[in-house]
Formats: structure tokens, C-alpha cells, sequence
């Protein structure tokens, strides 16, 4: 019987190291118009987000959002859009996809209490279904089809 890791890179996958983090969270590195991150990979988030205050760093071009943030214990946060992103996860690439931002300081706090670094974002499930997603939670690796 062939691996999961041989039979998904038969498919055309790439394999996406993941590290598991003192919050348990799964923590994934790559790269948003060409710099660098550190970001949670959450099935459970519907959009991939990173902090508001991090237009500059990550070269985005943002707008008015009409979508309120929820989550981690945070409900109706403003947010701003950015449209026409870059991300580069391993060997995975996407050219153009959309990023929420909005303020991750209760992510952050919540990190830094567990002695965890802080993250710059959130890789969530519109990447994950784009790149037909398989996680193996055992071997800490995201696959994700090119």
C-alpha cells in the first residue's frame, strides 16, 4: 500500500512542513508579496487574515470591508480587504487571492501568555479548499495540490 506522502505527490500535492506550537495551534511559514510569515493554520477560519496593522510590511493594497471579524472571542471587528495578493507557502503559490485584515492583538495576547511568538496572520479555509487541502495532523505536514 503506497504512503499518503508518495500517493498525494503523485497528484501533483506539495508538501508543507508545519509546526506545532505550545498553544497547540499548527503553525505554517511562507510569504505574502514576497515577505515572510508566521502564521496559524486554521480550517475553522473562512477567510485568510493578518494583522491590520501590517498593510506596510506585507505591500498591501487595502479597502473598505463589509465583513465583520469574529472569532477567538473577538465578534464584529472592523476590517479592511486586500485583493490581488501573492502567497507562497513551501512550493505552493497562489497569485491572486484576497487577505482580511483586521486586529490580531487578542490572537497575539493570547500566543504570548503561553510563551508562544506572535503571528502576522492566518491561513484559513479559502486557501485550504483552493489548494484541496490534506493535512496529516501526525506527521505535521499540509499538502496542498498545485
Amino acid at each position: 500500500m503506497a504512503s499518503l506522502k508518495k500517493t498525494l505527490l503523485k497528484k501533483k500535492y506539495v508538501a508543507i512542513k508545519l509546526k506545532r506550537i505550545v498553544t497547540n495551534h499548527l503553525e505554517v511559514k511562507g510569504q505574502i508579496n514576497g515577505v515572510k510569515g508566521r502564521f496559524i493554520l486554521d480550517t475553522g477560519a473562512s477567510n485568510s487574515c493578518v494583522g491590520i496593522d501590517l498593510q506596510e510590511h506585507f505591500k498591501l493594497e487595502v479597502q473598505e470591508s463589509e465583513i465583520k471579524a469574529a472569532g477567538a472571542g473577538a465578534i464584529g471587528m472592523e476590517t479592511l480587504e486586500s485583493k490581488k495578493n501573492s502567497l507562497l507557502l513551501g512550493e505552493w503559490k497562489i497569485n491572486s487571492f484576497s487577505l482580511v485584515l483586521f486586529d490580531l492583538s487578542h490572537v497575539n495576547s493570547a500566543l504570548e501568555q503561553h510563551k508562544a511568538k506572535s503571528v502576522h496572520g492566518i491561513i484559513g479555509a479559502d486557501i485550504l479548499e483552493k489548494g484541496k487541502a490534506v493535512i496529516d495532523y501526525k506527521k505535521k505536514i499540509v499538502y496542498l495540490k498545485k
